[in-house]
């Protein structure tokens, strides 16, 4: 039977050799691809997940030194993982040697990720030396730990904060002052609150549970039983809100709410509150947890505290069943912490027979048990004492290893230098030859320089005078408006380069307010000139007092003539009266103005400038009073998006819609600029904007 549990073992470890040698090799065949290394990172902690929530501790061992040896994890990741398995094989010296190793091999200069591994290792540690009541011990680790973290700026854990709760609980067992390890809880307590609001997981819940759990059995041992409420009822009401998260096992929570009716029966067995305390314990024996061999011994914890002896003796029974659950086997501390109190409870309830059926297992077991402690513990000695050789013997390899590599270099170093000098002496003349093609290049870059000097010059005072150009053309239109009362005019200009080919312009004479827009063909300084001569005649005819179609034929008269370069503008030009409400206007080949969220229709005259001999028609809105108009040029409706989509017409119908009689004419062009800003998307402008708008409310 024993050679074919040896051949199976062997067969299990040869699997678990060959499988983390694919893994290796997968590794080393990934590169540099950081990609394809993070996710065999990610296979290796899967094997090892694996292991672990199958609870089995003798594999999930065997997989983390074979995974060790092979390279595919660091010291680190191997060493929490081997003391969490010996921790759970009841090896603690091993655990506490590989935790212990681990949280040694820690360098965050190397690797920084691996802070929450120490963390956990710490705090695994200390909770072991305090389960074994070295507490100076568990405090030494948790302090030490806690200044690390805090150094690298990775104390905002569960793990980090349960090392404070270590820490608190320390405090409390030495008799220090009461209020310090007071203080500490609390603020492990305040910052697991804190993580739990910045980020409510299932991690986060789990880790505050734990250090709350460790704070109740920490006052239970001590019997403070008003600390023990306090906890108590801060642990419940944790565990609950973990439960309407909807994250939580209904299991785990069922089993951490029948922890905190057990804790808090004792906590008011020992007030002397016995009828809210039998009613706690009722309540964890509605639980389902409650039902289960690991319940009923936790329930005659708290039976033999409150002298409950027979309730006792009947949870005690469950123990046979509790050990073949959870695999634990007769050993001094088992018979210290279940057996001899199974034989009190059933010895104080009167049940004499059954506590000298338990007495003799007890004594029939004491030999081998304290034989195998004491082996186990050599056992453990020994294995410590062999990892610490073998340790020892890998640095003094990878020491010798370090040796050779430099000795390699030095010599690598020295034949790089004799090839360095042969060469050096058979390149002299090739250095010269360079020298002096050097030197020509270094001529001809002066000659390229300064003529790269005088083109810069050039290029910078082009674009000056483009700037001045730019300057004088704006300052000719005008950024102000008239003063009227119930007048609402605005208007803006924004030319597609330095300089463009648009125009607008006022000119108020008593109760007769001339107002234009007009878009001259070409774009740059040519169209800037041409713009600024109708700008002049413009203002010159309306000073005159002549209606729009009267303006646009002297106009055409002057700009027409001598015009061999064929430019010309297209124009709406207008004569609002004040005191009539009345627009004339004439339009010159330009677009429809829209009035009150519609196009009007216009007679078709033709640009200024192309033909002399025209006379203009001129047209008539008798009542404006009220109406909002705005007058455009081509760089709004033809405005192109990078797909050389058109802004539109109908985007201009619908935006002018939108608008409330709140709205100002300021409002109405901003917001028209933006949206064209918006519709471009980027796409450089292909045509100068401008846009007047304009309304009179006469009261």
């Amino acid at each position: 039977m024993n050679r074919k549990k040896t051949l199976s073992d062997i067969k299990e470890r040869l699997k678990l050799l060959v499988l983390c040698a694919v893994v290796v090799l997968v590794l080393v065949g990934c590169g540099d691809n950081t990609a394809e290394v993070k996710k065999q990172q990610a296979m290796t902690d899967s094997l090892l997940n694996v292991a672990y929530q199958s609870n089995d501790y003798s594999r999930l061992e065997t997989l983390a030194d074979s995974l060790k040896k092979a390279g595919a994890i660091n010291d680190v990741n191997a060493s929490y993982w081997l003391g969490y398995a010996n921790d759970k094989l009841m090896r603690r010296r091993i655990a506490e040697f590989y935790w212990n190793t681990g949280m040694a091999a820690f360098n965050p200069d190397v690797n920084k990720d691996d802070a929450e591994l120490y963390a956990e290792m710490a705090s695994r540690l200390a909770g072991l030396k305090c389960t074994l009541g070295a507490y100076e011990t568990a405090l030494k680790v948790a302090h030490t730990a806690v200044s690390q973290l805090q150094e690298l700026g990775c104390d905002t854990t569960g793990n980090y904060t349960n090392l404070i709760i270590y820490i608190g609980y320390c405090q409390s067992r030495f008799g220090l002052n009461e209020e310090t390890a007071a203080q500490t809880l609390e603020q492990a307590y305040q910052q697991h609150l804190g993580y739990i609001r910045q980020q409510p997981s299932s991690d986060n819940y789990r880790l505050a549970i734990i250090g709350l759990t460790n704070i109740c059995y920490n006052y239970s041992d001590m019997c403070d039983f008003k600390n023990l409420l306090f906890w108590t009822n801060r642990y419940d009401s944790l565990v609950g809100c973990y439960d309407k998260t909807g994250l939580a096992a209904s299991s785990y929570t069922d089993k951490q709410h029948g922890r905190s009716c057990v804790f808090r029966a004792k906590a008011l067995e020992g007030m002397g509150r016995k009828s809210e305390a039998d009613s706690a314990f009722a309540a964890f024996r509605q639980t389902h947890y409650g039902q289960t061999p690991d319940g009923a011994i936790l329930a005659a914890d708290y039976q033999m505290f409150s002298k409950k002896w027979k309730d006792a003796a009947e949870s005690w029974s469950f123990l046979d069943e509790f050990r073949k659950q959870f695999a634990d086997d007769y050993s001094m501390e088992n018979i210290q912490l279940s057996f001899l109190k199974k034989y009190q409870s059933n010895l104080m309830a009167g049940r004499n027979d059954s506590a000298m059926v338990i007495a003799k297992d007890i004594l029939a077991h004491l030999d081998s048990t304290i034989t195998v402690s004491r082996r186990t513990e050599a056992i453990e000695q020994e294995t410590v004492r062999l990892k610490e050789a073998e340790m020892a013997q890998e640095h003094e390899q990878a020491l010798r290893h370090q040796a050779l590599l430099r000795m390699v270099i030095m010599a690598l170093l020295i034949i790089v230098l004799v090839i360095y000098i042969i060469l050096r002496q058979h390149n002299a003349n090739n250095r010269r030859k360079a020298h002096e093609a050097l030197k020509k290049a270094h001529n001809e870059l002066e000659v390229a320089y300064d003529k790269l000097e005088e083109t810069t010059a050039a290029k910078e005072r082009m674009e000056s005078e483009l700037r001045i150009a730019r300057d004088i053309q704006m300052s000719m239109v005008p950024n102000l408006f008239p003063s009227v009362e119930g007048l609402d005019m605005f208007a803006s200009m924004t030319p597609a380069k330095e300089v463009g080919g648009d125009l607008y312009g006022y000119v108020l004479i008593g109760d007769r307010l001339y107002f234009c827009i007009g878009d001259v063909s070409g774009k740059g300084v040519p169209a800037s000139l041409f713009m600024a001569e109708a700008t002049r005649l413009f203002r010159t005819l309306a000073s005159q007092n002549m209606l729009p179609a009267e303006i646009a034929t002297r106009m055409n008269a002057e700009l027409a003539e001598g015009n061999e370069q064929g430019m010309f503008v297209t124009m709406f030009i207008c004569m609002f009266d004040l005191k009539t409400d009345r627009l004339d206007y004439c339009n010159a080949g330009h677009n429809p103005p829209v009035i009150n969220a519609q196009f009007i229709d216009v007679l078709p005259n033709a640009p200024i400038g192309l033909w002399t001999g025209l006379e203009y028609e001129g047209e008539v809105i008798e009542q404006m009073h009220g109406q909002r108009l705005l007058l455009y040029t081509d760089g709004l409706n033809e405005a192109e998006n990078p797909q050389q989509d058109q802004y539109g017409e109908d985007r201009i119908i619908k935006l002018m819609t939108s608008f409330s009689p709140a709205n100002s004419s300021l409002d109405i062009v901003e917001a028209l600029k933006d949206d064209v800003e918006h519709f471009r998307d980027g796409a450089e402008p292909n045509d100068d904007l401008t846009m007047l708008a304009f309304r009179y409310s006469r009261k």
